[in-house]
Order: C-alpha cells, then sequence, then structure tokens
C-alpha cells in the first residue's frame, strides 16, 4: 500500500510540474480530464459587485497581453463555460482560495473574502500563455490556496530619487501580481520631503528640491544640478485608490527624528543648532557632520502634530510609519537646552529621548484611530506594545521585539534589501552586496531562537527598494525583478512547500512573464548559472 501512495505521489507531483505559479500554491491536484479552451467572447462572471472590478482586471490583461477579448457579466442566469468568480464571505484566512478548473464548466474562482478571488485571478493569469497568440488551453486542476503571512509588503523609497504616479502605479500591479498586500511609501528624509501638506505648504514649496547630488559611487563626484518634485494629495489619493482595488494597503513614512534634514532646511529654528545654515542633503548615509535631528520644542511637537493628524486624514490604512532609525544622538547630547529638557522630563538618555519622540507620535496617530509602524530602534528607549516594529536590522533585533511582546514585519537588511547588487559582477545597481535570489529565498523569516506563541506576532515579510544609486525606473525595475518573486514565495508559501530547484524552474517561465509585461529584470542569476556549468 506505502508503494501505491508513493507512486500515486510521485504521479501528481509529475503532473502538477507543468505548472510554474509563483508564490507556490498549498495544494494542486491534477484530475484526468481533458482540457478547458478559452475563446473569445468567454464569459467572465461575478457573484457580487464586488468582485467587479477583479473580472475587469482579467478581461483587460486578457485583451492588453493576449489578444482575446472577454466579456464581463454579473447576471449568471444561462451561464455556460467560462469563469465564474464568487465571494464566499465564510471567515476563512484572508486572501485564501480555491481555483477550480473542468472541461464542462471552465473556471471557478471562489475566495474566502474578496481578495482572496483577486489572488485567485492572479494563479489563473499564471496558467494562461506567456505569449500573445498561443490558443489557451487549462488542464484539469482543483488549487487550494491561502497566504501564510497576513503581511506581505514592498518598499519604495522616494526620496533620494523621485519616481512619477505613473510608476508608483506600475509598481504596484508589480506588487499585486506577486500577491503582495503591502506598499511601504517612504515619503520624507533628509534629501527631500515629497507629499503635499496643506498645514504646512512650506515643506513641499522649498523641501522638495535639492541643489545637487553625486554622481558614482560614495563619495563620488559632486554636480550642481537641481533636483526635486513631490506628490500633491490629489495625486496621493489617487495611487492609494489605485491600491486598494488590487487589495493592497498603503503605509507612508513620515521619518523623525532623525533624518529630517530637508525638514530644517525649511525650519532651522526647530534644530539644536538654529543659527547654523541649513539645506537638502546633497549626499547619502547617516549624517553625523550635519544637524539632520529634530530638537525637542513646543513648536516642534505641534508641528508633529499638525503633520501625522494630516497624514492620517489622507490616508484610509489602518497603519502610519513613523521611521525612527538611525538618529544621529551628538546633537542632542551637545545641546544644552535638550538636556535640560530631558532633565526637566525625566530622561535618562538620548535613546530615551527618541522614544519620547516616537510616544508623542503614536498618540497622535492613535487618538485618529490609526496603528503606529517603527524600524527596529524605537525599541532602544523602550515603546508601547501595540506599535508595530519593522525589524530591518539583524533578526535578533526581531527576535527581540516578539520577545518583548510587538508584532513584527520581517524585512532584515541582509536579506530584503533590493538596492544591493545581486551578484558581485553586477555593477548597475550599487555598492552593498552582493544579495543573490538563493538568499532572498532562503530568509527565515521567524527566528530560530523565539518560543512557538511569539511566533504568532512575526506578521510578515517585506523586500526594500531604497534609491540612492537607483535614479532612474528601468534601474528600480532591474534592482527588483526577479528577486521580488522569491519574497513573495518566502511571504505566501508555507516553509515545507517551498523548493528551491522548482522555483528555479518557475523563475524561468516567470522572466517570460516579465517579458511580456514588459518589466525590465536583472539576469544575474541565470548569467551566474551559465559560468558555473562552464565551469
Amino acid at each position: 500500500m506505502a508503494a501505491v501512495i508513493a507512486l500515486s505521489t510521485l504521479a501528481a507531483q509529475a503532473r502538477s510540474a507543468r505548472f510554474t505559479i509563483i508564490p507556490e500554491p498549498v495544494q494542486i491536484e491534477v484530475a484526468e480530464a481533458d482540457s478547458f479552451r478559452i475563446d473569445r467572447g468567454m464569459p467572465v462572471v461575478v457573484s457580487s459587485p464586488d468582485l467587479m472590478l477583479t473580472a475587469k482586471y482579467l478581461a483587460d490583461y486578457m485583451d492588453k497581453y493576449l489578444g482575446i477579448p472577454v466579456s464581463v457579466s454579473s447576471d449568471e442566469d444561462g451561464f455556460g463555460a467560462g469563469v465564474r468568480m464568487a465571494n464566499l464571505g465564510n471567515g476563512g484566512i484572508s486572501g485564501g482560495y480555491s481555483l477550480t478548473v473542468t472541461p464542462e464548466k471552465g473556471v471557478l474562482i471562489e475566495g474566502n473574502d474578496a481578495a482572496g478571488v483577486f489572488y485567485g485571478m492572479q494563479t489563473l493569469i499564471q496558467m494562461l500563455p506567456l505569449r500573445a497568440g498561443v490558443i489557451p488551453l487549462l488542464p484539469a486542476v482543483h488549487i487550494v490556496d491561502y497566504p501564510r503571512f497576513a503581511y506581505r509588503g514592498m518598499h519604495l523609497d522616494v526620496v533620494r530619487h523621485f519616481f512619477p504616479v505613473e510608476f508608483v502605479k506600475r509598481y504596484i500591479d508589480m506588487l499585486a501580481r506577486h500577491k503582495l498586500n503591502y506598499f511601504h511609501w517612504h515619503l520624507t528624509d533628509d534629501q527631500a520631503w515629497r507629499i503635499e501638506m496643506k498645514s504646512h505648504p512650506e515643506l513641499t514649496a522649498q523641501g522638495s528640491e535639492r541643489e545637487g547630488e553625486i554622481e558614482g559611487l560614495y563619495p563620488g563626484k559632486y554636480r550642481a544640478l537641481p533636483y526635486g518634485g513631490y506628490y500633491t494629495q490629489e495625486q496621493v489619493r489617487e495611487v492609494v485608490e489605485y491600491a486598494a482595488e488590487r487589495h493592497i494597503t498603503v503605509i507612508p513614512e513620515i521619518d523623525i527624528p532623525g533624518h529630517c534634514m530637508a525638514v530644517l532646511a525649511v525650519h532651522p529654528e526647530f534644530s539644536t543648532t538654529p543659527d547654523e545654515p541649513k539645506s537638502c542633503a546633497k549626499t547619502w548615509g547617516i549624517f553625523n557632520k550635519f544637524n539632520n535631528v529634530l530638537a525637542p520644542r513646543p513648536e516642534v511637537f505641534a508641528f508633529l502634530k499638525d503633520v501625522f493628524s494630516e497624514l492620517c486624514d489622507i490616508f484610509p490604512g489602518q497603519y502610519i510609519h513613523v521611521g525612527g532609525d538611525e538618529c544621529a544622538k551628538r546633537w542632542w547630547q551637545e545641546s544644552e537646552d535638550t538636556q535640560k529638557f530631558m532633565r526637566d522630563n525625566g530622561l535618562k538618555d538620548e535613546k530615551a529621548l527618541q522614544s519620547h519622540f516616537i510616544h508623542y507620535v503614536q498618540s497622535v496617530v492613535n487618538s485618529k484611530g490609526k496603528t503606529l509602524v517603527g524600524w527596529d530602534e524605537v525599541l532602544e528607549g523602550g515603546i508601547s506594545e501595540d506599535c508595530i516594529i519593522m525589524n530591518w536590522r539583524k533578526p535578533t533585533y526581531g527576535a527581540k521585539a516578539v520577545k518583548t511582546g510587538h508584532r513584527t514585519i520581517s524585512t532584515s537588511s541582509g536579506w530584503s534589501y533590493f538596492n544591493m547588487k545581486e551578484s558581485r559582477n553586477q555593477t548597475e545597481i550599487g555598492p552593498r552586496g552582493p544579495l543573490p535570489l538563493e538568499k532572498v529565498y532562503g530568509y527565515q523569516a521567524i527566528p530560530d531562537s523565539i518560543t512557538d506563541s511569539q511566533k504568532e506576532l512575526i506578521w510578515g515579510v517585506q523586500g526594500c527598494l531604497w534609491t540612492e544609486y537607483v535614479p532612474t525606473t528601468w534601474k528600480a525595475e532591474f534592482s527588483v525583478f526577479p528577486r521580488m518573486s522569491a519574497l513573495a514565495e518566502n511571504a505566501w508559501s508555507a516553509e515545507e512547500s517551498k523548493d528551491w530547484d522548482n522555483f528555479v524552474r518557475k523563475v524561468e517561465a516567470q522572466i517570460e512573464r516579465y517579458e511580456l509585461w514588459g518589466v525590465r529584470y536583472s539576469d544575474a542569476f541565470f548569467r551566474t548559472q551559465d559560468i558555473e556549468r562552464k565551469r
């Protein structure tokens, strides 16, 4: 009997090997039946109005990339063979779905919720041909799938280099196709302030442009060429709505109390050295030479209340990112006014002062019914448990976060920062690295050092793209793909279902999809493989 079961399992694996779905589904069962052929004009029918955008998404995709027009309807009367989408609303894992293909009825996608139907539709897209002109024949199959983590995110820094709204939307589309559901939008830093604030219009009027920047790897060569750009609130709301239609929540980041040179360029009085000239940073790095921290003054806290209150009104999502990383504390140490504030408020050191800033912003955000997110440095001076920690440094900091009761997002730079070059020979991205595809795929998001109950606090996984050395949209895509595919499988698929050799096979098909979609990508992994084979 055991031999029969083993042979059956091997046969099922062989039949399912035809699929190149990323991320890997929980279960794929291939039936011994005829295929279903998708013809022009095929109906796509939804069971409820909340699925209409998903149906139109599929129709647009098939028309744009495969040249196959289909019809979209909410009328199930006389429904024959086609694609039917149903939101079961059953309270199951959010994003979970089943996809069934039969030769008689076609495709049935049933989701635990509307997001699940959307992800089932993305799986269907990956079962379609990789180029136009090929007749779509779908094998009879039953797929059951749901995500490993509730949080599956991707970050984009638009401060060091600015990207237009249309590219931000394109970036969000790529997140959706990889079943990622959070977009972390890094909007302020030392180099610029990129979001319009009605309460403080001077931030973009003066703080969105820098006088120049370096060319080449740091320290590089200075180029005196003004560089700027920012998003109006109308544009931001447009992006937020676009993301929501793809079941993606936008998390904005306003970085304080460090990384604030753009703020101080506009308001030098917010600095511990108000009499010194200030400007937006023209280079990269952590600025110990230049003052980039906010001073603990009443007018500064009033400013923070204005900005974060308005930010909560602009972004409807639950989460607001406060930054809180790489704060150059020497400027507080050298300021007598700051030291007096610390004594008057019982703050034992500069870490406690940083925590004081974070607690203040948290009170503003909480008053708006929202939740604060911060980089893992916010733990240093103590922070309340309802602050979510984004672990960007070593995984030990993530372990510390969950051990102190904080929900935590794993995005350790050594595994998740796509501004690192992919191979040692790759000069197109930047000086750090390499971060090869296999290392991204092998990232252990849950530290071994925590208990089973603490593992429940690992909320999810995120990839990051910092853009110091990424000045163009093509280089942004080149940096991210195909490593986003490895991140996606890490975020979605169960650890026991991951298989590196199988993933490599699927990435070859994913590259063809990137070409179909017009996505620029790195071929560093495949060039490395060629070199190894020749050796």
